[in-house]
């Protein structure tokens, strides 16, 4: 089959993908697809995010892990768009592993948020996850971006300036019991 030929079929494909899921929009370059999810209360994109963590061996309590923004400025938790072609375990697995260079699996969603993306300019719904982490890599795709930082979650809580994201930790720490601040 040709090229020309496939990219028919994929764009087809894609094409009654959008039909079906009206609230879809086609945005280029975001996947293999180019199709990426929005939000039919915002009209934003639709983010996946997880909080990495663990529990120390040696006093119990629970750790998570954090990354730098691209730029540097502060810290975060990986998040990334919703794809059209993966789940919502799928996406925050992969924002894991390629923000992060984590791997491991996740336990049910914390909650929804909405904030104001500097990104996009626009309103972003965002699902946010448990990561519990079973193998941190020595390599992940942006690791030359991005910087990984062990935190315990007061040390996050206090130093995290979105609302949205101090309210998803402090849903994991209510979920996994006040024994591990």
């Amino acid at each position: 089959m040709g090229c020309a030929k496939f990219l028919q079929r994929q764009q087809a494909k894609n094409y009654q993908k959008s039909l079906a899921r009206p609230t879809l929009q086609k945005v280029d370059g975001l996947s293999p697809e180019g199709l990426q999810r929005y939000s039919a209360s915002t009209g934003g994109p639709v983010v996946i995010g997880c909080i990495p963590y663990r529990v120390c061996s040696s006093d119990g309590k629970l750790e998570v892990l954090v990354i730098s923004s691209r730029k540097g400025h502060g810290k975060k938790f990986p998040k990334s768009d919703w794809m059209l072609d993966e789940s919502m375990d799928e996406a925050a697995r992969r924002s894991a592993l390629w923000e992060a260079g984590l791997r491991g699996h996740t336990g049910p969603v914390l909650g929804s948020w909405l904030y104001k993306s500097r990104h996009y300019d626009d309103t972003c719904e965002v699902y946010m996850f448990p990561f519990h982490i079973a193998d941190e890599l020595e390599w992940w795709p942006e690791m030359a971006s991005r910087k990984r930082t062990w935190a315990t979650t007061q040390q996050v809580m206090d130093g995290y300036q979105h609302l949205w994201m101090r309210e998803a930790l402090e849903r994991l720490v209510a979920r996994y019991g006040k024994s591990y601040l």
